[in-house]
C-alpha cells in the first residue's frame, strides 16, 4: 500500500498540492476575513458589538469543536470523501452567509461554515502527509503553514477592499467561487481511496501516547503566544508608541509576511536536518523572541518590536513544520486524520487561551480594563509583563518537548 501511495504522489503531486493548499487557504481566510466587517455588520443590523462579534466567535467555536470529529470521520470513512463533504458544506455555508437576511441566520451560517472549515483544515494536513514522499514531508507541512499564514493575512486586506465595493456580503460572495473550484479539484484530482469495510472508529485513547501528548501540549502553548502578539501588538503600537492606524497595520503585517516567506524554507530544513533538531531551534527562537518583545520595544520603539517579530515568527514556522512532521511521523494511515484533528484542536485551544487569558494578563499589567484610556507607560508595563510570561511559557514548553521525549525513548 505504501508503494502505491508513492506512485500516486510522484505522478499527481502538483495538482494534489494545489488542491490541498486551496482547502487550507479557505479555512484560514474564513478565520480572519469577517473581523474587519464587524463595524459594517453592526450598522447593517443595528446591533451592538457584543452581538455582531458572534459572527467571528461562531466560526471559531465550531471549528475548534469539530476538528477531531472531522479527523476521526476521515479515518473511518476515507480522507478524500470527507474532504469533499467538508468543501460542500463550506461552499453551501458561504452562500448562506452571503444571502443571510438577519444577524441570527448569519451567525448560524457562520457556525456551519466553521464545521466545513474543520474538515478542510484537518483533512488537508492528513492528505498532504499521506501523498507526500518521505523525503518531502517537512516541505509539505511548511507549505501548509505558509498557506495558512497567507489566508490569515489576506483576510483583513481583502475584506477591506471588498466592503466599500460590495458591502459586507462581498466578503462571503468571494469565497463561493474559490470553494467551488476547490471542490471540483478535490473530486477530479485527489486519488481515490479503496472502499473501507466498516472498521471500528479509532479511539482517542489508542492514539494518545507519551510521544504525541508533548507535541499537542507544546502546540497549544506556542499558539497562545502567537495569538498574544496579535492581541497586544495593536494596543502597544497604537497607544504605547502613538502610531497612527495605517502605520499600526503596516507594522502588524510584518509577522504574516515573514510567515509566508519562511514557511517552505522551514519545511526544507526539517527534511534536511530532522524534525527534532528544527523543533529545538524553533522553540529557542520563540522563547528568545518573546523575551525580546518584553524588553526591546520599550527601549528602542518600533525597531525593537520589528526585530523581535523577526526572531519570533521564523521560530514559529520552524516549530510548525517540525512539530507537525514529528506528530505524524509514525502514525499509521488509518489514524492520520485523528492526529491531524488533535493538532488542530490543540492549536485552536491555544489561540483562544492567547486571546482570553493572555489578554487578561495584559490588562492586569496595564492596571485597567479600559485599555483605550490607558497611558503609554501603563501599556508598556502591560506589554513587558505579558511577554515575560510568554517567554517563561516557552521555556516550560522546551522542557516539556524534550524531557518527555527522552522519557518516551526509555524502554518500559
Amino acid at each position: 500500500m505504501e508503494q502505491a501511495e508513492s506512485v500516486v504522489s510522484e505522478s499527481s503531486q502538483p495538482g494534489i498540492t494545489i488542491t490541498l493548499a486551496l482547502a487550507m487557504l479557505l479555512a484560514a481566510l474564513g478565520t480572519s476575513i469577517a473581523n474587519i466587517a464587524l463595524p459594517a455588520l453592526a450598522e447593517a443590523f443595528s446591533a451592538p458589538f457584543a452581538q455582531v462579534q458572534a459572527v467571528v466567535v461562531a466560526y471559531l467555536a465550531t471549528l475548534t469543536v469539530c476538528v477531531v470529529i472531522a479527523g476521526r470521520l476521515g479515518d473511518s470513512r476515507g480522507l478524500k470523501p470527507m474532504l469533499v463533504a467538508g468543501l460542500a458544506i463550506f461552499s453551501a455555508a458561504s452562500l448562506l452567509c452571503a444571502v443571510a437576511p438577519n444577524l441570527f441566520l448569519l451567525i448560524a451560517a457562520r457556525a456551519l461554515q466553521g464545521i466545513g472549515a474543520a474538515f478542510l483544515m484537518t483533512l488537508a494536513m492528513a492528505l498532504m502527509r499521506q501523498t507526500a514522499s518521505e523525503a518531502r514531508v517537512g516541505r509539505a507541512m511548511g507549505l501548509l503553514g505558509t498557506v495558512s499564514a497567507l489566508g490569515t493575512a489576506l483576510g483583513p486586506s481583502l475584506g477591506g477592499l471588498l466592503i466599500p465595493l460590495a458591502g459586507w456580503r462581498g466578503i462571503f460572495w468571494v469565497q463561493i467561487p474559490l470553494a467551488a473550484l476547490a471542490l471540483i479539484l478535490a473530486i477530479t484530482i485527489l486519488p481515490a481511496e479503496p472502499v473501507k469495510q466498516r472498521a471500528p472508529a479509532v479511539r482517542l485513547r489508542s492514539v494518545m501516547n507519551r510521544k504525541l501528548a508533548p507535541n499537542l501540549l507544546v502546540n497549544g502553548v506556542v499558539a497562545a503566544v502567537m495569538m498574544t502578539t496579535l492581541v497586544v501588538g495593536p494596543f502597544y503600537l497604537g497607544i504605547g508608541l502613538g502610531l497612527p492606524p495605517a502605520k499600526v497595520g503596516f507594522v502588524m503585517a510584518v509577522g504574516p509576511v515573514i510567515s509566508i516567506v519562511s514557511g517552505v524554507p522551514s519545511g526544507r530544513l526539517v527534511d534536511a536536518w530532522g524534525s527534532n533538531r528544527m523543533l529545538a531551534i524553533g522553540l529557542a527562537l520563540l522563547a528568545t523572541g518573546a523575551f525580546l518583545l518584553a524588553l526591546l520595544p520599550n527601549g528602542i520603539g518600533v525597531a525593537g518590536y520589528v526585530l523581535s517579530i523577526m526572531v519570533l515568527t521564523p521560530g514559529y514556522q520552524l516549530f510548525q513544520a517540525a512539530n507537525n512532521t514529528a506528530a505524524l511521523a509514525d502514525v499509521t494511515k488509518d489514524r492520520r486524520g485523528t492526529v491531524s484533528g488533535l493538532l488542530g484542536l490543540s492549536r485552536n485551544i491555544g489561540l483562544i487561551a492567547g486571546a482570553s487569558a493572555m489578554g487578561a494578563i495584559f490588562a492586569i499589567g496595564v492596571g485597567s480594563e479600559e485599555l483605550a484610556r490607558a497611558t503609554a507607560s501603563a501599556i508598556a508595563a502591560g506589554m513587558r509583563l505579558t511577554f515575560l510570561l510568554a517567554g517563561a511559557m516557552m521555556l516550560v514548553a522546551i522542557g516539556v518537548a524534550f524531557v518527555d521525549r527522552k522519557l518516551a525513548k526509555r524502554p518500559p
